[in-house]
């Protein structure tokens, strides 16, 4: 006997069937796939990262302390991560980018309930609040995601390379980042708008090279090869550098300032430049309704919003670091510390007698 009555099973066969067969599904089942693929990809992002830092808190706990990369849950959570990032860029070959940047909400909404589950962190009202704009701004996106080419060739590249609201789009880029650049080297102005703001000029860049790159890579794999041309290894050397210095500046402002400051700040500088960037070079929303465009908007603002809930909200954590054992030294307590405080501008003291408040050198 089956689980389902045969009246029932026939029912939802015919749901599926015609879901599955209607024009809008034919019409939109690629970036359906991109979408999927992207959400999938920053879920597992956000998997990987709670697993590192389960190996980091292992390694923590230990008497002996051992590097990181010697531990084979790190270089899980790294397998894990690579596969992410590569899932990532593949969706920007199915999906168009104004829907592929936004759900990078979800590893960060993936990050705060995966670390209540495994981490046995507790759950707060703002992670539920965040979960529910996130999903509610997911849907809005997905579901009036602008409509692209199905195919991006690489002969479409050259011609948008050299368009006139791509060249004007980018000597404006060029323009704000050489002025952003002069402060933050001449002026000493590492203010975390600014660096952050050079993240997201670099990261519009990125975008359009990595959506090309990898289009070009799938029409390639179904047979209509593409890296032979020229602009496909001009785009993979873009790609490549603007990552780079992408990173260099980020790693910047998260030495300078809190993670709950950076992460919802980046992720709306750089979701914002990558939607224009995939307007202005891939002519994205060209023929969508103000509706359509509004929906869509709301849903980027609810994203924006529910980063902006768990990031800020969430406490900085830090590892405990060991002191050296002041119950070997003669007259010392064991709450005494002579090592550095990692988290404090200078030395820590010996509770001396003799030389009270003399710090180490």
């Amino acid at each position: 006997m089956g689980i389902l009555p045969e009246s029932e099973w026939e029912s939802w066969s015919t749901f599926f069937e015609g879901t599955f067969s209607s024009p809008w599904y034919n019409k939109h089942k690629t970036e359906l796939l991109g979408v999927l693929l992207a959400a999938t990809s920053n879920l597992l992002i956000s998997i990987s990262l709670s697993i590192q830092k389960c190996a980091h808190l292992q390694l923590a706990r230990q008497a002996e302390q051992k590097l990181f990369y010697t531990s084979k849950l790190w270089w899980c959570g790294t397998v894990l991560l690579g596969l992410g990032e590569l899932g990532n860029f593949t969706a920007y070959g199915f999906a168009p980018i104004a829907v592929v940047a936004p759900l990078g909400c979800v590893s960060t909404i993936g990050s705060a309930f995966i670390s209540v589950l495994f981490l046995k962190k507790t759950m707060r009202a703002a992670d539920i609040l965040g979960g529910t704009l996130a999903v509610v701004g997911t849907y809005l996106l997905v579901t009036f995601a602008p409509n692209v080419p199905q195919e991006l060739t690489a002969r479409r590249v050259q011609n948008d390379l050299v368009s006139w609201p791509f060249l004007a789009y980018v000597i404006l880029e060029i323009i704000i980042f050489c002025i952003l650049l002069y402060f933050y080297k001449r002026k000493a102005a590492k203010h975390i708008v600014v660096l952050l703001m050079m993240v997201a000029l670099l990261a519009s860049l990125s975008v359009i090279t990595v959506k090309a790159v990898a289009s070009m890579i799938v029409l390639s794999a179904k047979g209509k090869m593409q890296i032979t041309y020229p602009v496909f290894y001009i785009m993979l050397i873009l790609m490549a550098t603007s990552c780079v210095f992408q990173v260099k500046f980020l790693n910047q402002a998260m030495h300078l300032y809190e993670a709950r400051t950076v992460v919802p700040i980046n992720f709306v500088f750089c979701t914002t430049s990558a939607i224009i960037s995939g307007v202005i070079f891939y002519q994205e929303f060209q023929s969508a309704a103000f509706l359509s465009v509004f929906m869509f908007l709301l849903g980027c603002l609810l994203s924006f919003l529910s980063v902006f809930v768990i990031a800020v909200n969430k406490k900085e954590e830090h590892f405990q670091v060991p002191y050296i054992d002041c119950g070997c030294i003669p007259g010392q307590k064991l709450t005494d510390k002579i090592q550095p405080d990692s988290y404090g501008p200078c030395y820590g003291t010996l509770n001396n007698k003799d030389d009270l408040g003399e710090t180490q050198s």
